[in-house]
């Protein structure tokens, strides 16, 4: 029988990625980090299939619960699942950017794609709307949020076999997104936005202009932050092919501080746009960013 450090593991992406199935990886990442909590990540949440609320003049007499009349003498219309729960959006950059992984990590596509699943995984399991979206230079996959565990594998089937291609245009898709969202909701976004940042952040403000709740997930390889290569080397443009032969060491100072701006300016804007910023490395153990979601949850409740 596996104990309270078996689960634990789980949230390891060294760990997690050995697993072939993208399922039992969600499946085992969401027991790993319900195990991690004190307490459940359900406490105070409804789990209710429908939830009630006074009888307003011009409400249907088909919507009254007869049944709490009979024992409070008061009318009460049922709310169904569809009113009362959450519809989360979830997009995931699957640009060819996002296939870099340094030496003894996994790529940052497929860190990404682990958590997403684990967030649909969840998000199904607590009765709530989960829907997908994947991007690069344009949608290439969108699932409208649902409550159905079919659907939930239908998902997961199209995330194991994402491939990283393609040029990323993040504006273009977050704003396709944004144009078929007509109830507002939950807007989760996984990238490492290596993209035009101004016209990116315009389109992060458009999902709140349109009164969603967004939580951005920028995902790096440690490498990506440090430059830590130590030896001569070519760098080669994931998405252009583009190549340059220098020495690290020497544009390390440089690179870094562009980094540190780079992260920053997305930081700032995010946070006075009222958007919940997440950095992530791709060896950050996963229960950081479902944490990040329940604490968001709950604040929407």
């Amino acid at each position: 029988m596996e104990n309270r450090e078996d689960f634990r593991s789980y949230l390891n992406p060294a760990v997690i990625s050995k697993l072939n199935s993208l399922e039992l990886k969600a499946r085992l990442v969401v027991e790993g980090f319900m195990v991690g909590l004190h307490r459940s990540p359900y406490h105070g949440f409804s789990v209710e299939f429908t939830q009630h609320r006074p009888y307003m003049q011009g409400d249907s007499l088909k919507d009254v619960d007869w049944k709490a009349y009979g024992k409070t003498e008061k009318y009460y219309i049922k709310q169904y699942e569809e009113e009362t729960n959450l519809k989360s959006y979830i997009l995931l950059d699957t640009s060819k950017s996002m296939g870099y992984a340094s030496e003894g990590n996994i790529t940052k596509l497929e860190y990404a794609s682990t958590l997403v699943a684990a967030l649909c995984y969840l998000m199904v399991k607590q009765q709530d709307a989960a829907g997908l979206a994947l991007y690069a230079e344009q949608i290439n996959k969108f699932f409208p949020p649902k409550v159905s565990k079919p659907y939930l594998q239908e998902m997961l089937k199209n995330l194991a076999a994402v491939k990283p291609s393609d040029k990323t245009n993040t504006a273009a898709s977050l704003n396709s997104v944004a144009d078929k969202i007509n109830r507002r909701g939950l807007v989760i976004i996984f990238s490492d936005f290596f993209d035009d940042i101004n016209s990116t952040l315009n389109a992060l403000k458009h999902f709140r202009y349109k009164k969603n709740e967004v939580i951005v997930f920028q995902i790096l390889d440690p490498l990506e932050r440090s430059f830590a290569f130590g030896k001569d080397a070519i760098f080669k443009d994931l998405e252009t092919a583009e190549e340059i032969t220098t020495q690290p060491f020497q544009i390390q100072k440089v690179y870094k501080e562009a980094m540190v701006n780079f992260i920053s300016r997305i930081k700032t804007e995010c946070y006075n746009s009222n958007i919940e910023y997440n950095l992530l490395e791709t060896s950050t153990p996963f229960d950081k960013a479902l944490y990040s979601y329940i604490q968001k949850r709950k604040m929407l409740y």
